[in-house]
């Protein structure tokens, strides 16, 4: 059974007072997807599960910043985003480079098009293959846009860079995508 907008609302509502049944129930409504947001930031199972249940407690913690703006799943999930970046950027410091360093440049002679890759043959598991298989930056710029369904403005604001190179990446992570995928 669906829970509605009210029952949400009174959860909170309860959890803001230190209800600590209230506070099982929205982990128990939440708790897969924040899973998997995270794994599929981090990459390693056990370590997205301290993520998620980290990011509850913070969550739990701040209870009074939520203001009901926006719905509560995607609250809780902008708390889940951000921890796991900074916890894989700590722990990856090598691993990636500053995002904010990456400028696109046309090759001489590349007129932009992109490689043509018919997408309703691919299966699902072979793009997510592809995207695994990117650079670090570029695979969680396409997890934050095509996965948790974040818009340009908010990848900006999540990754801490300017909107011009926010979309300057997405591009490149786009055509090595679509490279990728051309060739497999």
């Amino acid at each position: 059974m669906e829970r509605t907008q009210t029952d949400i609302n009174h959860l909170i509502t309860l959890c803001k007072a230190g209800n600590r049944n209230a506070q099982f129930e929205v982990y128990n409504m939440y708790y897969r997807a924040m899973y998997n947001t995270a794994l599929r930031i981090v990459k390693d199972e056990h370590w997205a599960e301290d993520v998620m249940q980290e990011s509850f407690l913070k969550a739990f913690t701040k209870l009074d910043s939520f203001k009901g703006e926006v719905a509560f799943g995607a609250w809780l999930k902008k708390i889940v985003v951000n921890h796991s970046l900074d916890n894989y950027k700590k722990l990856n410091k090598d691993a990636t480079q500053p995002i904010d360093n990456m400028l696109y440049k046309l090759e001489d002679g590349d007129n932009g098009e992109e490689a043509k890759v018919d997408f309703q043959q691919l299966q699902v598991q072979q793009v997510s293959q592809a995207i695994a298989s990117l650079k670090e930056n570029y695979r969680i710029i396409l997890t934050l846009l095509y996965i948790e369904g974040y818009d340009q403005e908010e990848i900006s604001e999540i990754m801490q860079i300017t909107a011009g190179n926010c979309r300057t990446t997405i591009s490149r992570a786009k055509e090595s995508l679509l490279k990728k995928l051309a060739m497999s």
